[in-house]
């Protein structure tokens, strides 16, 4: 498994810290962030995931922590939208350039609107999707909001 990704590259070509670690992936998971969670040994609020949505028709990207769900219309809210619905997978594969269980905020090949839960921003690291799957960088969570231009705000349930 190779390291270096699009995202991986991202983070280092702007000088932010972060650390890669990885875990066996396990396709039949019915959650990958949970999984994840489990395999590095961390809350799962420490974990969050990369969803990719669609506000007012609009490509997003919304990045909760891996065991809560987004509310669709907190979500378009904090992108100045009126209605959100969760993309296809082979649209956010497309958008993206990464696989479903391997997509990363970093390094996505189209910039897109970012919203992430402010809750996230209150741990002093996170691990996020390093853009493969089985491939998580931790990172301050504030760093990756500034990196992503990130709109902080109350995004689940």
């Amino acid at each position: 498994m190779s390291k270096a990704t699009r995202g991986t590259q991202m983070l280092a070509k702007a000088g932010v810290a972060f650390t890669v670690h990885a875990y066996d992936y396990d396709p039949g998971a019915d959650r990958v962030g949970l999984q994840a969670a489990e395999a590095l040994g961390v809350p799962p609020g420490q974990v969050l995931k990369t969803l990719m949505a669609l506000v007012d028709g609009k490509p997003v990207c919304a990045i909760v922590p891996s065991d809560r769900e987004v509310a669709m219309k907190k979500l378009a809210a904090a992108l100045g939208g009126k209605s959100a619905e969760m993309m296809k997978p082979a649209d956010a594969e497309r958008i993206t350039g990464y696989k479903v269980g391997g997509i990363s905020p970093f390094g996505q090949m189209r910039k897109v609107p970012v919203a992430i839960e402010e809750g996230a921003l209150g741990h002093d690291a996170v691990f996020l999707n390093a853009g493969q799957r089985g491939l998580q960088v931790r990172i301050d969570p504030r760093d990756a909001a500034a990196l992503l231009e990130a709109r902080a705000a109350t995004l689940v349930a």
